[in-house]
């Protein structure tokens, strides 16, 4: 099967009005839960700022520079959408673009084009609030950008191919069709059973972390729990209160079948 990763979401057969990603962080004890609706229009809304604002163009590759979070799935799922080559972890000044996390701002400067900084606060918190620092001149804050663009998305340069460019990870770039693949065959690898539920800590500039919270739970109608600074003493009673079907965490017994 040559399809898309626009085919591996429309593929998705779960409720969509139920859980798709539900995020924690065990530092701040934020807990934020999208459905499948939701994620799609935060990831509307994120293409068309991709296409509108930032003026992007096909098979230009954005840097990003997020950790363990919601709004990394979104943008790249955004970037696939506009037909962009998501590249989690690259140095912004080898990018045509670049999006970045608190963590990185003294990076995004070395970006050639346009410059997006992501807050990640939670209800939306902007920078400049909550005792963050003002951005610098140039860079745009997705948190004050992002709401007043478009719920629905039509690129302006087609549809996505599946031989296009999607990603962009260590040294190596992979085509749409590729990481479809790559998300169904690790669902069988796994023995994901339709509509299972993960949880995982994986972080989503690495392959397996892409892979585990977004392709593979995406290739059986499935849903994620995202954990951040995940506390493994919690596991189990988050496990079962998630009613997750499938662990999958960074380290040691990578893969296990949650208590009760």
């Amino acid at each position: 099967m040559t399809e898309t990763l626009g085919d591996l979401f429309r593929s998705a057969h779960a409720d969509p009005a139920s859980p798709f990603i539900t995020f924690y962080d065990d530092t701040s004890g934020e807990r934020v839960e999208l459905s499948r609706i939701g994620f799609d229009n935060w990831v509307a809304k994120t293409a068309n700022l991709i296409q509108g604002v930032m003026a992007a163009a096909p098979r230009e590759v954005i840097a990003i520079l997020l950790p363990v979070h919601w709004q990394a799935l979104v943008w790249l799922a955004a970037c696939w959408e506009t037909r962009l080559v998501a590249a989690p972890g690259l140095d912004p000044a080898k990018a045509d673009h670049a999006v970045v996390g608190p963590d990185h701002l003294a990076d995004v400067g070395r970006s050639p084009g346009e410059r997006i900084a992501v807050p990640l606060r939670p209800l939306g918190g902007r920078f400049g609030e909550h005792g963050m620092d003002p951005l610098p001149a140039g860079v745009l804050d997705y948190a004050a950008e992002v709401p007043g663009q478009g719920d629905r998305f039509t690129s302006l340069s087609g549809p996505a191919s599946p031989g296009d460019r999607a990603l962009l990870l260590d040294a190596r770039t992979y085509t749409q069709a590729e990481l479809a693949a790559r998300g169904r065959d690790r669902a069988h690898e796994l023995s994901l059973r339709s509509r299972a539920r993960v949880l995982t800590d994986r972080e989503p500039e690495t392959m397996d972390g892409i892979t585990d919270a977004l392709l593979a739970p995406l290739a059986v109608g499935g849903s994620t729990v995202l954990c951040r600074h995940l506390e493994r003493n919690r596991v189990d009673h988050r496990a079962s209160a998630e009613r997750v079907s499938d662990v999958l965490l960074t380290g040691p017994g990578d893969l296990g079948q949650p208590a009760g």
